[in-house]
């Protein structure tokens, strides 16, 4: 896939999620929009999936670990032809097999099931593993969120990453510098990301999040033969290309108001008219 079609399959999942959440009313935007560069190019040029086999046995993996991201991960999946696109109207209503956050016995694409933060990169690291001890050729991806970064189980398991050396393994840090009642520097400082990656033992990269050029470049070792873990940084903005909720300071859940309705209604025309 070239990078202007991974350019325009970014447009159609930023689309296909706005249009999920503004339908339901509510959720967590800003999140959710902050990743969707990332999916384009994993999804778009990147993981061997089959989305009429979701359980293929050589697949790729997906760990959404800041499951909250789940409206985009759908989207993303949808566009790929795992499930309808009709489906992605019934985000979070009773009944639906996209709830809110990841499950993956409910969605066809999903490989773990996540939304407690700070799990979802020890199961990536479980399933790393286990694909090694097989022989197999599968890799995992796993997203994280940047306050997400928090939980101590993640340092926990990015130690078991680099020790084992899960070269089949690449992380993604959603680095948009907001959580869900403060920005990082708020909350707790981050310090230098990368420094701390490098000195945990991965090879650490920091791109812009909305540059699919520069995150497919640093997802290279991923399809030319990693020699150690790495992670991407994605320098991301929370609400990422949509002006009127990167305007906002808390972009991490909304429940729509008429005018913020109105906004995101016309967010989605202004894109829709650059496909």
């Amino acid at each position: 896939m070239k990078i202007d079609e991974i350019r325009r399959f970014a447009t159609d999942i930023r689309v296909e999620t706005l249009r999920a959440l503004t339908h339901l009313g509510f959720g967590h935007y800003g999140g959710s929009m902050s990743v969707v560069e990332a999916l384009a190019v994993l999804y778009g040029a990147v993981m061997r999936v089959k989305p009429d086999e979701p359980q293929w046995p050589q697949r790729d993996n997906f760990v959404l670990s800041k499951g909250h991201a789940g409206p985009a991960l759908y989207s993303t999946l949808a566009l790929k032809g795992y499930f309808p696109r009709e489906m992605l109207m019934t985000l979070n209503q009773n009944g639906t097999r996209l709830p809110s956050h990841p499950d993956r016995l409910l969605t066809p694409g999903v490989d773990a099931t996540t939304g407690s933060l700070g799990q979802g990169v020890s199961l990536a690291a479980g399933m790393a593993l286990s694909h090694r001890l097989a022989g197999r050729p599968n890799r995992v991806f796993c997203m994280l969120g940047d306050g997400e970064l928090n939980e101590g189980q993640c340092w926990e398991a990015f130690q078991f990453i680099a020790h084992h050396n899960l070269n089949n393994l690449m992380l993604f840090i959603d680095y948009n510098k907001q959580q869900l009642d403060g920005t990082l520097e708020e909350v707790i400082r981050p310090f230098d990301l990368a420094e701390k990656f490098t000195a945990f033992g991965f090879d650490a990269v920091t791109v812009k999040g909305d540059d699919v050029a520069a995150i497919y470049d640093a997802v290279a070792p991923a399809r030319e033969g990693a020699q150690r873990p790495r992670v991407v940084i994605l320098d991301t903005i929370k609400g990422q290309g949509v002006p009127c909720l990167e305007r906002r300071s808390n972009a991490h859940h909304l429940r729509l108001t008429d005018d913020v309705k109105a906004e995101i209604l016309d967010a989605i025309a202004q894109l829709e008219a650059t496909r």
